[in-house]
């Protein structure tokens, strides 16, 4: 099992994620023709309480994990990184049975408290599942750490699929016999029960298919296991590659008991999840203060529809463009761990400057193909055309998310935790800041204003960190001036576009108009993109020849239409 490259962990992740994103939607939409909005809602009441438990058993654990085993892995430390995993195996499934009975014990008290006694069926029916998705997250983790993607998009997939099958088919079913309301919520549910089992399932398999690979290369014999863990494995390796490095003094010190292996993942994982806190709490504050601060300049009843189309619209396409940004920065926390464990800061400056410039060349067009068009696919998904500025603006800020978050993931594959942390915390007084001065005269544009402040501002102090630690460049000045004159263009073309199809096609049903208009100004813009980057010299030969084979041909193809 060879390990993936930034670019093909990338690709492998982001798909993954995005197959999933599709199927969760696919999910839902028989899920309302069957148990109804209110069976909706009760299902939503057993989801949130279980995410929010499994973000609590987990707390970051997964990305700390993936960071501490690259670094071992990396120094031939092999026997160090076996044994912390089985610590964060023994935690998962401590923290696992923990959670399950604390739901299962106190699911009518929250359901009663949440306003609906109904959902304590299905919060119980979907108890079980968090006695695996910790040691999931965990599993996941690790092979992150090994640089091993497939295994994790895929037990997405597979997890996805069960669940989806499951949710309808006992839904449906319950129904059907006569079990009633309750019990098609319920078995709704319980998909997540068996989503877990067929994520278990695939990264069993690719579990033990690297642990025969790795006692292949190590020449160990085969270990004793409880369970499918590794109890007691004979190592080969030397004392040498034991210890840390005494040459290179960024190599990470030997986590010889379970005490200092918890003491380092939680070190690690609680300012991880900070970072990760750092949307949904911006997200928070808009729902907290949009109305407050509206209310006085266009009444209450219009600052709610404005935040409605924020949270409800908005938020929900901005979101669209971040995908591959998530699976870039979870590709690329074990590559530079690994590189800055061995005193490589030569590669760690070159991944960085990669990542970087990965997450703003392919984030780019997302982006701006939402935004020239977010007036016809805001009225395609919802009742009409209204709020798509709105869209737009908090579109357009994504690209600063998408350099926020994968600079924050280099920050912590070189460990600088604390200053990441401080940078979220400056980006939120940024936000604060911005809103309350723009929001009396922009109104809701105020707020995402100050939305785009906050990225920007965590950004930029990320980078400015980065630069102390390993001095880098992501693209020379002339190919940034050809990145700014081909968006400018892009963006003159995509809204001419959208502008005369909306006029050319007003005579055609509303949703079909918004259909149509929306996919040809997406085209052209996409289609423009690649063209322009070549013409234009902002992608060159080098970039290209790290890029996936498919992607290659394409670019190839593009590459002697325009001559470059």
């Amino acid at each position: 099992m060879a390990k993936d490259s930034l670019v093909k962990g990338t690709v492998i992740l982001a798909a993954a994620a995005l197959v999933a994103r599709v199927l969760g939607v696919v999910q839902r939409i028989p899920l309302v023709y069957l148990i109804g909005q209110g069976g909706m809602a009760t299902f939503g009441i057993a989801f949130n309480i279980y995410t929010l438990l499994l973000t609590i058993a987990t707390a970051g654990i997964p990305s700390a994990l993936s960071k501490l085993v690259s670094e071992r892995t990396e120094l031939g430390r092999h026997a160090e990184a076996d044994r912390i995993f089985r610590a964060s195996v023994q935690f998962a499934l401590g923290a696992g049975v923990v959670m399950t009975v604390f739901l299962l014990l106190y699911a009518p008290t929250y359901a009663n408290a949440s306003g609906d006694a109904s959902a304590t069926l299905a919060i119980r029916a979907l108890a079980p599942a968090l006695l695996l998705f910790p040691l999931i997250a965990i599993v996941r983790g690790y092979f992150q750490g090994r640089r091993m993607m497939m295994p994790n998009g895929l037990s997405q997939i597979i997890e996805q699929i069960l669940r989806l099958v499951t949710s309808i088919g006992l839904a449906a079913l319950f129904l059907a016999v006569g079990w009633g309301h309750d019990w098609a919520v319920a078995g709704a549910s319980f998909g997540g029960v068996m989503g877990s089992v067929g994520a278990v399932a695939v990264l069993a398999w690719y579990w033990r298919s690297l642990r025969r690979q790795d006692r292949r290369e190590r020449g160990e014999t085969a270990p004793a296991s409880r369970g499918g863990i590794p109890v007691r494995i004979r190592q080969t390796q030397t004392a040498a590659a034991s210890a840390p490095q005494a040459d290179n003094p960024l190599a990470p010190k030997v986590l010889g008991t379970y005490g200092s292996i918890f003491k380092a993942m939680f070190t690690i994982s609680i300012p991880i999840v900070l970072f990760s806190l750092a949307v949904p709490l911006i997200y928070f504050i808009d729902s907290s203060m949009a109305i407050p601060l509206l209310r006085g300049t266009i009444g209450e009843t219009e600052a709610k529809v404005a935040l409605g189309i924020l949270t409800g619209q908005a938020q929900s396409l901005a979101g669209i463009p971040i995908i591959l940004a998530i699976a870039l920065s979870q590709s690329i926390v074990p590559i530079v761990s690994s590189a800055y464990a061995r005193g490589d800061l030569v590669e760690v400056k070159r991944q960085a400057a990669k990542a970087l410039q990965i997450s703003v060349l392919t984030g780019l067009p997302v982006v701006l193909a939402i935004v020239t068009a977010a007036r016809p696919i805001n009225g395609f998904l919802f009742p009409n055309e209204a709020g798509y500025g709105i869209v737009a603006l908090l579109t357009a800020s994504a690209l600063f998310q998408i350099v926020m978050q994968t600079s924050g993931s280099i920050l912590m594959g070189i460990g600088e935790m604390r200053p990441l942390i401080v940078n979220v915390c400056l980006g939120i007084v940024a936000k604060l800041v911005v809103s309350l001065l723009l929001a009396p005269v922009l109104g809701m544009y105020g707020i995402v204003l100050g939305t785009a402040g906050c990225f920007v501002v965590m950004m930029a102090f990320n980078a400015r960190v980065i630069r102390k630690k390993v001095p880098f460049r992501v693209m020379s000045g002339r190919r940034w001036g050809g990145l700014a004159g081909a968006s400018a263009i892009l963006l003159a073309v995509g809204f001419a576009v959208e502008r005369l199809c909306y006029s050319l096609l007003s005579g055609l049903p509303a949703k079909l108009l918004y259909l149509v208009d929306g996919a040809i100004t997406g085209i052209v813009v996409l289609s423009l993109y690649p063209v322009l980057m070549m013409a234009l010299k902002v992608v060159t030969k080098d970039d290209v020849a790290g890029f996936p084979a498919p992607l290659k041909k394409l670019i190839a193809r593009v590459g002697r239409l325009v001559k470059r």
